[in-house]
């Protein structure tokens, strides 16, 4: 596999572009308006989301690869104490 198509991916996943377009990133506004344990609520509804549905989607390992950063937040999120 290219690097080039790796770093697309990695972005598409990472750090996409429209979540992107204002001054803080929209995971930390979604943050910022919850209590901790409704955000931990909604990283975890996400996970379950893109693992539901990576099979139906043109690109099984992106929706993989999105529950997988969901779920590394959500380790991040609780190792911190928050």
């Amino acid at each position: 596999m290219p690097d080039e198509y790796k770093m697309k991916m990695q972005e598409k996943v990472n750090n996409p572009r429209h979540y992107n377009e204002t001054e803080m990133e929209t995971i930390d506004i979604i943050k910022n308006a919850m209590e901790p344990r409704y955000f931990h609520g909604y990283l975890q509804g996400n996970i379950m989301k893109y693992v539901c549905r990576y099979k139906y989607k043109g690109s099984p390992t992106t929706d993989l690869k999105k529950a997988q950063w969901y779920l590394n937040r959500l380790i991040l999120e609780m190792e911190s104490g928050e």
